[in-house]
């Protein structure tokens, strides 16, 4: 199907802005939908399946309205997901509220993870690198912890070495268990700042623990979130999970196509997701490479080690 459009009145400014450096913009268009763009001037022609030609021009047009100065190639490819802009960005989904930025779900999966997040007082959230699972995680324990909803944050993830020996870790209990709890620290500091972050340690209203210090703990009225839960064995699962106390909220989050366990050991997230699946209470959020919100190439090399162990 080829469709066409004429922009008008035509803007030429709007249209480099549209196009982007080296129409950057519409050979990430037609990469995302598989379409061909060709244009001049202020008239596109969109070449491709009737459904994605139709996407395409719908992208076009949102882009148009916004190129009143330059966009941004992270926004293009989440436009191009089906994220932002192609309607109203006013759509009633979640917002976050952090001292440094609001946050809201950049894809559709998203918006139901914090929907689950929202309404379930366990989440379990599955999928590749990229797509949010642990950021939006956090930023929803800080909105909580903002709100008062909450009286501590409690971050924690097992600690496995991904895919190599890292030997001898000098310094004391805490420096040797920094490096993999590194992740959770970034999302901290980018959403809080640095001084709210140790502050809120000080307090004791945030704590971040390997796995194993949750053994004998009950959570009372606190967020909690494992972070790389699929290098958990299903007795570490079935601890944590029982860790849950009286007005707490848990999310669970993990990559099972990234499991750095020992051979043939079952990892403790696969094994919860099957056996929780109908537990009244626990919600599951099952994300792909479409709504990675990283680099383009993120969700290409996400679909080529899939397609590569699939074959």
């Amino acid at each position: 199907m080829i469709l066409r459009h004429s922009f008008t009145p035509p803007n030429n400014s709007r249209l480099a802005h549209l196009c982007g450096p080296m129409d950057e913009h519409l050979r990430t268009i037609e990469m995302a939908l598989q379409v061909k763009i060709a244009h001049r001037h202020e008239q596109f022609k969109i070449d491709g399946h009737k459904a994605k030609a139709q996407r395409a021009l719908e992208v076009l047009q949102a882009m148009y309205e916004m190129a009143g100065r330059p966009i941004a190639a992270d926004k293009v490819q989440l436009m191009v997901a089906g994220d932002e802009a192609v309607g109203d960005n006013e759509d009633g989904s979640q917002v976050l509220h952090t001292r440094r930025t609001d946050l809201k779900a950049r894809t559709p999966t998203q918006s139901v993870y914090l929907d689950n997040i929202a309404r379930h007082d366990i989440t379990l959230a599955i999928g590749p690198a990229g797509t949010g699972k642990t950021y939006l995680a956090v930023a929803a324990a800080v909105d909580a912890l903002e709100r008062s909803a909450v009286q501590r944050i409690v971050l924690t993830r097992p600690a496995v070495e991904a895919g190599e020996k890292l030997g001898f870790l000098p310094g004391d209990l805490t420096q040797k268990v920094d490096p993999y709890l590194r992740p959770l620290y970034d999302a901290l500091y980018e959403l809080m700042g640095f001084d709210r972050v140790m502050k809120a340690f000080e307090r004791q209203a945030l704590e971040v623990a390997p796995l194993a210090f949750m053994r004998g703990r009950t959570l009372n009225n606190a967020f909690v979130i494992l972070d790389e839960a699929q290098n958990t064995t299903p007795e570490q699962m079935k601890m944590f999970l029982t860790r849950i106390g009286f007005g707490s909220k848990c999310v669970v989050t993990g990559d099972v196509s990234q499991i750095d366990l020992p051979k043939g050991q079952l990892s403790g997230l696969v094994e919860a997701e099957h056996i929780l699946k109908r537990v009244k209470g626990i919600a599951h959020t099952r994300f792909t490479s479409a709504d990675v919100v990283r680099h383009p190439l993120v969700a290409r090399i996400v679909d080529a080690y899939d397609k590569a162990r699939k074959s």
